[in-house]
């Protein structure tokens, strides 16, 4: 049985049972392959280090090791790949690389160079999207192999939409996001919103999920005197309840001005929605309808004719047939395990 070790920062846990929920699945989509996989989740180096110990006392060494997030338990992994010549490689989720974001950029010369470090001994470098992986060769990044890897979406989300609305001639506009303005830009989506309610009203914004300008975006939707007819906030979901609301939708909008993956998109395409999205994540790779940056932040008024044509032009149609394998469990956890195949018997 093939020995998986997963190095986290982020993993769903009591205190926040959202925080790296993608990684847990990957982690149950290897394990529903047979792999035994163990997974050390923490913050800290010496934690880490803790954490593997008691696995060796237990008697447990893995045969590969796949690192979630470039950041100190890498350390772990290039020690385990030099004293113990057991491979690793990289699972990268981090907005921290994107331009948008800067992060990275901000970190100390030294840090940089243990990034770029440990990215280039891994056997392979995966990222959740080709946009991500392009920030990461831009900021110096080299690695033995690139590659992606999509997120697992669950399967309640693979359904046909009913579109109930449609009974009454009514479209709904669905967006999901965690409300944080600097990323998200749903206030450049709402001016959108109040651009198209001036010309028609036979439509519906739904929108779904909460977070820390939450309350600000609702006083905005206010102060821009949006009827209460055309939104509908629902806070925070969860996943069966979002999945359904993609079920009720006629189309999805993404209106971020940065993301890494961006797994509402994935999920709404698993829902078989039409998606009118920035040219963020995998947007394209989804079949979205690409509103530009510049229209989505800075003219409602354009962007508001995105979002007409998303609801009512019948020739945009969801590329649901094409694309709805890659992001299932089993697709996902049979290339994992091909990957460490191929790392586990390379000479690279």
């Amino acid at each position: 049985m093939l020995k998986v070790l997963f190095l986290t920062p982020w993993y769903p846990s009591d205190k926040d049972a959202m925080s790296g929920l993608f990684v847990q699945k990957h982690v149950e989509a290897v394990r529903a392959q047979g792999a035994d996989v163990r997974v050390i989740f923490s913050q800290t180096l010496r934690d880490t280090w803790r954490q593997y110990k008691a696995l060796e006392r237990e008697g447990w060494t893995p045969d590969i090791v796949q690192l979630n997030v470039i950041q100190k338990q890498g350390l772990l992994a290039l020690a385990l790949l030099e004293k113990e010549h057991i491979p690793y490689i990289v699972v990268e989720h981090w907005s921290g690389y994107l331009p948008e974001n800067g992060q990275f950029r901000r970190m100390s010369a030294l840090k940089q160079r243990l990034y770029r470090h440990i990215a280039r001994k891994a056997s392979m470098v995966l990222t959740v999207s080709e946009p991500l992986q392009r920030a990461m060769k831009a900021a110096g990044f080299r690695a033995k192999r690139w590659g992606t890897i999509a997120n697992v979406v669950d399967e309640f989300f693979f359904k046909n939409p009913s579109n109930p609305n449609n009974r009454n001639n009514r479209k709904t506009l669905l967006h999901v996001s965690c409300f944080d303005e600097r990323a998200k830009n749903v206030k450049g989506l709402l001016r959108a919103a109040k651009m198209l309610s001036e010309k028609r009203q036979n439509w519906q914004l739904v929108l779904v999920g909460t977070g820390i300008d939450y309350e600000d975006v609702r006083a905005y939707a206010q102060d821009l005197n949006i009827s209460d007819t055309l939104l509908r906030w629902t806070g925070e979901l969860t996943p069966e309840q979002v999945a359904e609301e993609m079920h009720n939708a006629d189309a999805f909008v993404l209106s971020s001005r940065y993301e890494t993956y961006g797994v509402v998109l994935a999920e709404a395409s698993a829902a078989g929605l039409p998606i009118l999205s920035t040219p963020v994540g995998i947007a394209e790779e989804v079949g979205a309808l690409i509103v530009p940056q510049e229209i989505a932040q800075h003219k409602p008024g354009t962007f508001a004719e995105f979002m007409e044509t998303i609801l009512w032009n019948k020739q945009i149609r969801n590329h649901k047939s094409e694309i709805i394998n890659q992001f299932t469990a089993d697709t996902i956890g049979r290339k994992l395990l091909s990957i460490y195949d191929s790392c586990l018997h390379s000479d690279i």
